[in-house]
């Protein structure tokens, strides 16, 4: 109580210097500054080291601009801040930048430590210096040079990160007292400003909460490990530091309850559960489905669904290892028991059957919401908006899905599964249909969209005829009655656009019929008004023009050659005479030429 008296004390001190800001003495928007340059500057993407770089830089053009440096590059001569040299608000930026300094390099060492467990204690070191940069900005606040709304700022970023540094310790206590402290410092400014101006507040108490209800349940309430699930589920609930002691917390509260967890009962069939990561799953399935089902939006409930997916993609797959080591046993088992599957490989697949399962039902919410969007007009023409093609992708995935459930082992035998199945088979393909034939509207087929929606009455049809004997089915799918109604006003609503667009081609204009792609020097004798004629490409001529046919250089062909007989010639032809050896002899020593 103390406390607040204090704090409301400064604030309407620093109201009453508001009319006189020059009697105020410096101001510093501390929370302001900070959230501008993490943001900036790497914490939007969680990078630590890059903001602790800028943190160093902004130092040194701080010191040099204040000409506060410490010493030269041969000899290092410390400084500090102190009240007597407290004449510009920039002295104190120094100082928060020291300690913003100190904490992202202390968040940076908490990613590293994950895998290099030694770089802990190098973490505590930074927090605890950021701690001590943080008392001495508040020391300086303190003083008459600096106005009350700085130095609440300083009060509650000093109550934060000695929060920090007492949560980091584990001493809950002392952490949630300093918590609390920031927190009211907050609530009291927030109140004290405008709306604008309260937004930045409020979003730091929103961080802290998870915190305070944390180092709560730490302490002893076990009221708050409730709250803490509702936030770690909730959209912003629960970052940084406090995500990775929320998650092993919870973990830890489902192990506890695992213990006592030793089988599950599926489809008449009771299955031992022996691993953990499996009964910590099973036991947390109801809370997120509850969570789901009270999700606050559409970006939350898909962001829940993602996560229990993850979780269950998780828990498969240490399953499946466990079968690849037990897969004698699973032999031994099946043939002792003339084919039965074995308990494993029935766990194995009820919890593929929950994740199948969850897949429909994921997909299926958004199909309602891009249903929702595809009813609205749209305003926005430049941005794409919702079309028919993209639900039938999502049932597609949900049809995928289904296929892959009437094939899960351990359920071939299983005829009510199967009937099951198929009929919902048949309802998701009804409504995948649907949207093919308003994909088919939108491009002006109405023969094939009108084919599609006859075909989407008969599965309706069908499925009403069926699930006449399995009413517990229909719980969870979608109304079929409403599919049918919405059909019979769809098929009516094409017939009309149908004949509509015959007349429309029908009663157009000779003037427009006109319209082609002939050039204006082919139809000089026919008058219509072409606004193209007088754009920046107006069809005058034909160009390049076209091919006309020539008469080709013709070919003769010989065709009498081969019938000729010539005469002979050997009468004149002459005659070699017969000279034997010796006009041989003479003709090499050139008697005879």
């Amino acid at each position: 109580m103390a406390a607040e008296k204090l704090i409301e004390a400064k604030i309407a001190e620093m109201e009453e210097n508001k009319e006189n800001a020059a009697d105020g003495g410096l101001s510093l928007e501390i929370l302001q500054i900070i959230k501008d340059s993490q943001q900036q500057h790497g914490l939007r993407h969680g990078d630590y080291q890059r903001y602790r770089g800028y943190c160093s830089r902004r130092l040194r053009r701080l010191r040099k601009t204040l000409g506060f440096k410490m010493g030269n590059r041969h000899k290092f001569t410390g400084k500090k801040v102190t009240v007597e040299i407290l004449s510009d608000s920039r002295y104190l930026l120094l100082v928060v930048m020291e300690a913003e300094r100190a904490w992202s390099y202390a968040m940076q060492l908490k990613q590293e430590a994950n895998t290099e467990p030694r770089k802990r204690f190098h973490l505590m070191s930074r927090l605890r210096k950021a701690g001590k940069h943080g008392e001495h900005l508040e020391r300086l606040c303190e003083s008459h040079r600096v106005d009350a709304k700085t130095t609440l700022e300083a009060q509650a970023y000093n109550a934060y990160l000695t929060g920090m540094v007492q949560f980091e310790l584990q001493e809950w206590k002392a952490a949630m007292e300093a918590f609390n402290k920031c927190k009211t410092i907050y609530e009291k400014l927030a109140n004290a400003f405008t709306e604008e101006q309260a937004v930045l507040y409020y979003q730091r108490v929103e961080e802290i909460s998870p915190n305070i209800r944390y180092c709560a349940y730490n302490i002893g309430d076990q009221d708050a490990i409730n709250d803490l699930m509702q936030m770690r589920l909730s959209a912003g609930g629960g970052g940084g530091m406090i995500a990775e002691k929320l998650e092993a917390l919870i973990t830890q509260t489902r192990a506890k309850q695992a213990a006592t967890m030793s089988e599950i009962e599926w489809r008449g069939r009771t299955v031992p559960v022996k691993i953990d990561r499996a009964r910590i799953f099973l036991l947390g399935l109801a809370d997120n489905e509850a969570a789901i089902a009270q999700a606050a939006n559409d970006d939350t409930k898909e962001r829940l669904y993602e996560t229990l997916l993850a979780e269950c993609r998780d828990t498969i797959q240490a399953v499946r290892e466990e079968l690849r080591t037990d897969v004698k046993s699973r032999e031994r088992n099946s043939d002792a028991e003339g084919g039965k599957v074995s308990n494993l490989q029935y766990l194995h697949s009820y919890l593929t059957y929950i994740k199948l399962c969850t897949v429909v039902r994921r997909n299926e919410s958004m199909a309602q919401v891009l249903q929702a969007k595809l009813k609205e007009p749209q305003t926005d023409e430049s941005k794409r908006g919702p079309r028919p093609q993209d639900l039938i992708r999502l049932y597609d995935i949900i049809l995928q899905s289904l296929a892959e459930l009437s094939t899960l082992q351990g359920m071939e035998e299983d005829r009510t599964f199967q009937k099951e199945m198929a009929l919902k088979i048949l309802v998701y393909k009804a409504y995948r249909c649907f949207f093919i034939a308003q994909s088919y509207v939108l491009v002006k087929k109405w023969s094939e969209a009108l084919v599609l929606y006859e075909r989407v009455l008969k599965y309706a049809r069908e499925v009403q005829s069926k699930a006449k004997n399995l009413n517990n089915s229909l719980k969870d799918l979608p109304d079929v009655q409403e599919l049918i109604a919405e059909v019979n006003a769809e098929k009516y609503s094409l017939q009309a656009a149908a004949i509509l667009d015959t007349e429309d081609v029908a009663e157009t204009p000779s003037q427009l019929q006109v319209k082609d792609n002939t050039p204006l020097s082919e139809r000089l004798e026919n008058f219509h008004l072409d606004p193209a004629l007088v754009s920046k490409q107006p069809n005058l001529v034909q160009f390049p023009p076209e091919f006309q046919p020539v008469p080709c250089k013709p070919l003769f062909f010989d065709l009498a050659l081969n019938h000729v007989t010539f005469p002979p010639l050997e009468d004149h032809v002459e005659q070699k005479g017969k000279g034997g050896l010796t006009g041989y002899i003479k003709g090499i020593f050139g008697f005879g030429s």
